[in-house]
């Protein structure tokens, strides 16, 4: 089973958004400017930044764009987003964001499923 890792928020500013959710939920950022991209921890993590508690997960923020999904995103992991792909295609979904690499972490894309919806499809980098 596909399990649910990561969400992501688009946002319009980016200190205002920011601002919201530490004052609101006392969530945690770090700005990657890089990648235009703030993540956000709804949990406490460990040295190696995995968290400390069962069930809970962190997230990102991007800036919103005429490419980006325009409400909040669910991210699932998966073993491999092409099979994926394949699959949601012959669902009645299809690819919304192509396949990228992020860093030596992993594989992001995101699809619109059946009912028009965005969600972001993760696969881990395998370790050798």
């Amino acid at each position: 089973m596909d399990k649910v890792v990561h969400f992501e928020i688009p946002y319009d500013d980016k200190e205002r958004v920011q601002g919201f959710y530490e004052k609101v939920f006392d969530w945690k950022f770090q700005d990657m400017p890089e990648m235009n991209y703030l993540t956000a921890r709804s949990g406490e993590v460990d040295e190696d930044f995995m968290m400390k508690e069962k069930g809970v997960i962190n997230g990102g923020m991007y800036k919103r764009d005429e490419k980006s999904a325009k409400s909040p995103v669910i991210v699932i992991s998966v073993n491999s987003i092409d099979e994926k792909i394949v699959q949601i295609k012959n669902s009645g979904g299809k690819v919304f964001r192509e396949k990228i690499q992020v860093g030596d972490m992993g594989f992001y894309a995101q699809v619109e499923d059946s009912e028009g919806n965005i969600i972001g499809i993760w696969e881990d980098v395998k370790k050798e």
